[in-house]
């Protein structure tokens, strides 16, 4: 018995995995997304589909660790003077949007002939938009960054505060007598109390409590102590009567300046996957379709009108707040929709007397059916976009970390520095201007960010006024002059090195203040000749410092001739600069001649590096 009962609990197990990973990529095949493939391999599955399962609300109960384990990854991405920063977003922007769509909301359900009890519920549970479908949307597109990206986080966070007040309402709004109620203040008091534990834990001592678990080497307890902290956080609030995605989100903001951070990141993101794809799955088989079949209408009517409401109010308050008409449009879409906190809202007016089972069924459909279209509302809204050949520049990323190291450009060149300073342990910000290549750097789990690098703002924003150093690898010789001399003369202390497309962009850089100028193929141009020399046999030692001896003389007559150098002199008509170059060439011929003939190089270049034997 025990056996057959396993080997039924398996046949579940197997059947949530086989609808994820058949229906997920047949729906990203036909351009739909992966979120409205979990909803539909969901509703094939559930008790109106092939029926087998039954529960959808334990699979949601579970799966809502998915949103859970996200918030904290998002948490770890902000840190707390981001976070101080968006304060305006979150209390400003978040209340106008949430009071305004509410009020508008609750008057749209009284005129189906609801009770304003009933109606302020019904907005108020719509007014949660999903956390799952935003987040998840923001990440596939890599605009959680971004500054819309940023507005509509902002939003989602104070929509997740609002669930302990909207629960108190309910009790408040309830024909039910409860004499054994919790007073108001006690319930404040534990609320505060779990922050402020909270907040202790995740400053005094999970650092420590890694670095012990560290030195151990075992990998699966690092992974143990992340899963931990994600669900003891989550644990502590929901006891304390907050949302348990909130206190995922507090820990992640705690552990943002952790050095662990990335390891933490690592650790929880295929947990994070999994079970958001499986939340989506539970809402799937969530959507009654008897109850849609018996009020179809009344249900039709509630989802357009609701989501057309809470749509245009949204579009709205994002024009008033200076978005433009693309932007505004796209968080109209995205937020439409009702979300999983409107689960617990719902459930808490049924117990409550609120409402009746009834209204409770048609306001849990209209919240289902509304998650469900939204992927699709995407869909067609980007394919409309992309037709009318958008050409609003994507906005630059909200760059939300202080490095001490900052790389303008990570194409083929700064991809080679950026490892480099990487693999010593130095921590870098990376900035790129081509978009698809940010996006497909991010899929690799490289994290850089959109950004033209002539945009001063930006760079204050990655911290340029604490930088210990900047590499410039732009392929853009123009730019990449303009930012040198940008960056001397706000920051005459700042360590500069410049990647030059060719010998005058060298000369430029340098006259631009550049610390180091390195030319984009002239390590590779030189490795080149030295291998050449060593096919014709000369002997590899030889050949080696030969190599070396070149590299640094050619570097130093580049830095010598740059003193000479007139941009207004044609590069063939400056007789002064010519003439340094030619006697400097002349002058490293007679070395490259005596170390052919095995004799020492007495010659000590202007940067002080060449030590006349050793491999650069």
């Amino acid at each position: 018995m025990a056996e057959a009962g396993m080997a039924g609990e398996l046949i579940k197990v197997v059947t949530l995995l086989g609808a994820a990973v058949i229906a997920v990529p047949i729906f990203r095949k036909i351009g739909l997304g992966s979120v409205l493939g979990y909803l539909a391999g969901g509703l094939l599955i559930g008790p109106f589909g092939l029926g087998i399962f039954t529960d959808p609300q334990t699979i949601i109960h579970v799966a809502e660790l998915g949103v859970v384990m996200f918030l904290f990854i998002i948490g770890l991405e902000m840190q707390p003077a981001h976070l101080w920063g968006l304060r305006r977003q979150i209390f400003g922007l978040g209340s106008l949007q949430v009071l305004g769509a509410t009020a508008l909301m609750t008057a749209v359900i009284m005129l189906f002939g609801a009770s304003w009890q009933v109606a302020f519920i019904g907005a108020a549970g719509f007014v949660l938009t999903s956390t799952a479908i935003v987040m998840s949307s923001l990440g596939e597109n890599n605009e959680l960054g971004t500054a819309k990206g940023q507005s509509m986080v902002s939003i989602l966070l104070f929509e997740d505060l609002l669930i302990v007040p909207l629960l108190a309402i309910v009790a408040f709004l309830s024909p039910v007598v409860h004499t054994s109620e919790t007073p108001a203040w006690q319930s404040i008091l534990v609320a505060i109390g779990s922050l402020l534990a909270l907040f202790f834990v995740g400053r005094v001592l999970i650092n420590p409590l890694f670095k012990i678990l560290a030195k151990t080497g075992v990998r699966e307890i690092m992974t143990a102590a992340a899963l931990l902290v994600v669900l003891g956080s989550a644990l502590l609030m929901e006891l304390g009567g907050l949302s348990m995605a909130m206190g995922a989100f507090v820990a992640g903001v705690l552990l943002s300046e952790s050095s662990f951070r990335h390891q933490l990141e690592a650790d929880i993101e295929p947990f994070r996957g999994l079970l958001l794809g499986l939340f989506f799955l539970g809402v799937g088989m969530a959507l009654d379709l008897s109850v849609v079949a018996n009020n179809w209408q009344l249900i039709s009517f509630g989802v357009i009108a609701l989501m057309a409401t809470k749509g245009i109010w949204i579009y709205v308050v994002a024009r008033l707040t200076k978005s433009d008409h693309a932007t505004a449009t796209e968080r109209a879409v995205m937020m439409a929709q009702g979300g999983e906190f409107a689960f617990v809202l719902f459930s808490a007016a049924t117990a409550q007397s609120v409402i009746d089972n009834t209204t409770h069924a048609n306001l849990t459909a209209i919240v289902v059916l509304s998650m469900v279209l939204t992927p699709l509302f995407l869909v067609i809204h980007g394919k409309l976009t992309s037709k009318k050949g958008n050409s609003n520049e994507r906005d630059s990323d909200q760059i939300d970390e202080e490095n001490p190291i900052i790389i303008l450009g990570h194409g083929r060149y700064g991809q080679v520095v950026n490892g480099m300073m990487t693999a010593c342990g130095y921590q870098t910000t990376l900035i790129d201007s081509d978009a698809d290549h940010v996006d497909g750097l991010a899929s690799l789990g490289v994290k850089t960010y959109y950004g033209d690098a002539t945009r001063f703002d930006l760079l204050e924003m990655a911290g340029i006024a604490k930088a210990k150093l900047v590499v410039i690898a732009i392929n853009d010789p123009q730019k990449a002059s303009s930012i040198v001399k940008h960056l001397r003369h706000d920051y005459p202390d700042l360590p500069i090195v410049a990647r030059a497309y060719d010998r005058i962009h060298a000369y430029q850089l340098h006259h631009a203040g550049a610390n180091a100028v390195i030319r984009e193929t002239f390590d590779s141009a030189v490795r080149s000749a030295k291998t050449a020399l060593e096919i014709l046999g000369m002997d590899n030692d030889i050949a080696e410092r030969i190599a070396h001896l070149y590299h640094h003389r050619d570097r130093d007559g580049v830095a010598s001739a740059a003193e000479t150098y007139d941009p207004d002199i044609g590069r063939y008509k400056n007789t002064h600069m010519i003439s340094l170059l030619n006697e400097h060439r002349a002058d490293t011929k007679v070395m490259i001649d005596k170390l052919m003939r095995g004799e020492e190089i007495d010659w000590q270049p202007r940067s002080g590096t060449y030590l006349g034997q050793s491999s650069d």
